[in-house]
């Protein structure tokens, strides 16, 4: 048997792109199950409706590896196909999680799951950050006026609201017995 692999060493959330999205939400649960959610990918689309697959390729010692996405934008009735494959990391000690894009149309974007404990519960933030695609001429301006505001921002804040849902939903342990 083959001991775990490292995890991906992918640093601070670089600050110098040219698009940056941010969706945040109090999540009325503890800090520990909301971060239990999230990084619990292989789990997502049971939560999620417009989530389509989530696979593990590789996995890593930290919870984190190669991970594949698949998710729709719903734009009413139709429902747009997306993909993404990540390198993506977990640190339980701040906590975080960190993915860098490696395949798709959003190779190169970084995306960090942050978590803030506060007395209502869990602030949780995910921040994509990205140059946008290597395309001449109209790279920059897909990134930041199309696929960043109407397509990142579409799926991960039906993300966070799905996640923070579920985890609003678990039972929390208070000591007492109803």
């Amino acid at each position: 048997m083959s001991s775990p692999v490292h995890a991906f060493a992918l640093g601070d959330l670089p600050t110098d792109r040219l698009m940056k999205t941010v969706d945040e939400r109090l999540v009325r649960a503890p800090l520990a199950r909301i971060f239990e959610i999230a990084r619990e990918v292989e789990h997502w689309p049971a939560y999620l409706a417009h989530y389509r697959f989530v696979r593990f390729r590789e996995r890593r010692a930290d919870g984190g590896g190669i991970v594949e996405m698949a998710a729709n934008r719903p734009f009413g009735a139709v429902n747009w196909p997306t993909w993404w494959l990540s390198e993506m990391a977990v640190n339980h000690e701040v906590p975080w999680v960190r993915y860098r894009h490696i395949g798709g149309v959003t190779t190169g974007m970084d995306v960090e799951w942050n978590f803030t404990e506060t007395p209502e519960g869990t602030m949780t933030r995910i921040i994509h950050v990205w140059n946008g695609p290597s395309w001449p001429v109209v790279g920059a301006f897909a990134a930041t006026q199309i696929i960043g505001p109407v397509f990142v921002h579409g799926i991960a804040s039906r993300t966070l609201e799905g996640l923070a849902r579920a985890a609003e939903r678990t039972p929390q342990h208070t000591g007492t017995r109803a």
